[in-house]
């Protein structure tokens, strides 16, 4: 009888064991299942993604981190996300140290309206980020060398700036940052909004000095759009392009409270001033013409250069001093 029911043990402990063996090997064959095959990169293929932008749509693996920007705000985009471009299109050396503030290694890739798809192409970017208005023409070039985006930034207006800057971060891949980024932009916003007076009725025009004209920006233009946001009326309404030539004649008519006056040709402003019609502008009468750096106001764009513009406009007109 002993003998009996020894042997009925043993044999439930050599069931258990084979039980516990089988559930081993099962956990086992799962553990394999989920291991990438051989030469296969899990984290790239997560990470392919397809991102749209004005021109259509770029698939982009992994973390971009050469990165050639083609415009200035792109590149403020991207200094904002923590990426310094590999390669930049600019006209003047100092104008990357002006948009944010240090200098910064890079390379030079041409001027914004005429990029060196060689010398793009020698930097070997992950990604190209180039202007609607500027590289429409040779993104079919640029995308034999890189993935590229094509995004708004010339002629474009603040929100479309905001819409490019959140493209720019799903690129690559920091959407995190990008929102907290913009929480901090939108706060900075709100407390110069505070100062501006609700019962300000002054309207105000932005205009750069050409040889035979000036060319104005109005409500639709990007500071246009920026300083309207928080409160400070644009001279320019109805108009639908962001930039209009005019001429003395119609600046009279227009007869902006305020004119932000951005450096350029001052041949075209010494004649206006011998000519009585520039002394009827109110701006003028009420001495309200004030110089703004060009760059900043007509150039750069990006979320720093908004909270740049607009902590200058809100000095210059709310200032306590005054």
């Amino acid at each position: 009888m002993k003998r009996i029911i020894g042997m009925k043990r043993l044999g439930h402990m050599l069931w258990t064991l084979a039980l516990a063996g089988t559930v081993l090997l099962t956990g086992c064959g799962s553990a394999e299942q989920k291991q990438p095959a051989a030469g296969q990169d899990s984290g790239q293929t997560a990470q392919k993604r397809i991102v749209k932008h004005e021109l259509g749509e770029t698939e982009i693996t992994g973390d971009p981190k050469r990165v050639v920007a083609l415009e200035y705000s792109f590149v403020d985009g991207l200094w904002e996300l923590g990426v310094t471009p590999v390669g930049i299109a600019q006209e003047k050396d100092k104008d990357v140290e002006g948009l944010i503030g240090q200098k910064i290694e890079y390379i030079p890739v041409g001027t914004r309206q005429q990029p060196s798809l060689e010398v793009i192409s020698s930097l070997q970017p992950d990604l190209i980020i180039g202007d609607l208005n500027r590289h429409k023409d040779i993104y079919k070039d640029l995308q034999k060398i890189a993935p590229t985006i094509i995004l708004k930034s010339r002629n474009s207006t603040y929100q479309e700036n905001l819409s490019s800057f959140a493209t720019i971060a799903e690129a690559l891949n920091k959407q995190k940052e990008a929102e907290q980024r913009l929480i901090k932009h939108k706060e900075i916003i709100a407390e110069f909004k505070k100062r501006v007076p609700a019962g300000d009725s002054r309207n105000v025009m932005l205009g750069v000095f050409r040889a035979d004209s000036l060319s104005a920006h109005g409500a639709k233009s990007f500071d246009g759009e920026l300083l309207e946001m928080i409160g400070i009326k644009n001279a320019i309404q109805d108009v639908a392009e962001p930039t209009v030539k005019i001429s003395l004649e119609q600046m009279v008519q227009w007869d902006p409270d305020v004119i932000f006056l951005a450096e350029a040709d001052d041949a075209l402003l010494n004649e206006w001033k011998q000519n009585p019609l520039w002394n009827n502008i109110t701006a003028v009468k009420n001495q309200e013409v004030h110089k703004v750096n060009r760059d900043l106001w007509t150039r750069y764009r990006g979320l720093k250069s908004a909270e740049r513009i607009v902590e200058e406009a809100v000095n210059l007109l709310y200032s306590k001093e005054k």
